[in-house]
């Protein structure tokens, strides 16, 4: 009886206890983008949604190897990271699995999503030349192509062909004239340059306003930094030169972009989606564009006041998957062209 009544009591305690809740919703992101104002972004998911955000930040190659590492104990959903090549690696490893959302396929156009839908961009960035106002009229610029003329020799500036954004460009090239082709163009636009390729593309600008080139490649969103630059030597630099998207007449400006991928082994996959979706919707594609004077990927957002003032121009429309696989056979090319 007394062994009785001591079970009904613990039994009682026990319903006493407090009920835990049920487990926060969360999604957990890898994010190789480089600017703390993101967590405006997830405060607004978050907001929206009710869902967390947990986010690991750092360089683009730990984190990929640290997916590599966990596989499917990886509590990664989702990797954000820059440039369609890098992007192209996580394919190539098996990091990414279907998105299957077509709230993201209405939003985003195709040559900017991959085909098998492992991942989509948010940002696009226009791989565009750079001149110099006073010793360059714009109707002397056409294409890249151009760019290999003898008109153009000592003139030219850019960074190392091992830079991704190069090696993209390189690989719509090769894919748009085959390889032997672009390798003919190659030398010629090395005999044309002014420097050795050394520096980033914001380098490339100001040569150009120092007079050591007359006309650099260069990301837009270099030059759109350089306008928006408290800096007065930035904003001397911006005045000093203008910018041309090449290819107007045929194919298009090449463009490179920065996405997301659904991580295979995903843990939190309905919240990652969601989040997707949130990421090319009008409100984050603002803000995706405007943070680094990038375009939206989203078609139905306008770019911000320091873009648009550049007008509109025609995209290349080459999958951005397609060149990015051709990243290791663009720096073969280059390497036999002497682009350093």
């Amino acid at each position: 009886m007394i062994f009785r009544r001591r079970i009904a009591a613990l039994l009682g305690a026990v319903a006493l206890l407090p009920v835990p809740l049920a487990a926060a919703e969360v999604v957990n992101v890898y994010n190789a983008r480089h600017y703390g104002s993101d967590q405006q972004l997830w405060d607004g998911f978050q907001k929206a949604t009710g869902i967390q955000v947990k986010v690991v930040s750092g360089d683009h190659d730990p984190l990929l190897q640290r997916l590599v590492a966990e596989g499917a104990r990886s509590p990664a959903d989702l990797f954000i990271t820059v440039d369609a090549g890098r992007l192209a690696v996580a394919v190539e490893k098996g990091l990414f699995q279907p998105i299957g959302s077509d709230v993201v396929k209405a939003a985003i156009p195709a040559h900017l999503r991959h085909e098998g839908d492992l991942w989509t961009g948010l940002s696009v960035r226009a791989r565009v030349l750079v001149y110099a106002k006073e010793r360059v009229r714009p109707e002397e610029l056409s294409t890249y192509e151009a760019l290999a003329e003898p008109e153009w020799k000592g003139r030219i500036l850019t960074r190392s062909s091992t830079n991704i954004y190069n090696l993209g460009l390189l690989g719509s090239l090769i894919e748009a004239h085959g390889y032997d082709k672009t390798l003919e163009w190659c030398r010629g636009f090395v005999a044309n340059l002014a420097r050795p390729p050394q520096g980033g593309d914001t380098d490339q600008i100001k040569a150009v306003a120092a007079g050591v080139g007359d006309v650099a490649i260069s990301n837009s969103y270099y030059l759109g930094r350089l306008i928006g630059s408290e800096r007065a030597e930035d904003k001397a630099v911006a005045e000093k030169v203008g910018i041309f998207f090449p290819n107007q007449g045929d194919r298009g400006t090449h463009v490179n972009v920065s996405g997301v991928g659904l991580v295979a082994h995903a843990p939190n996959r309905a919240n990652a989606v969601k989040l997707i979706e949130y990421l090319v919707s009008p409100e984050a594609q603002r803000y995706l564009a405007d943070v680094n004077f990038e375009y939206p990927a989203n078609p139905s957002v306008p770019p911000g006041p320091v873009v648009a003032a550049w007008g509109r121009f025609e995209q290349d429309r080459l999958n951005a998957a397609v060149y990015a696989r051709r990243s290791a056979e663009a720096l073969t090319l280059a390497d036999r062209c002497g682009w350093k």
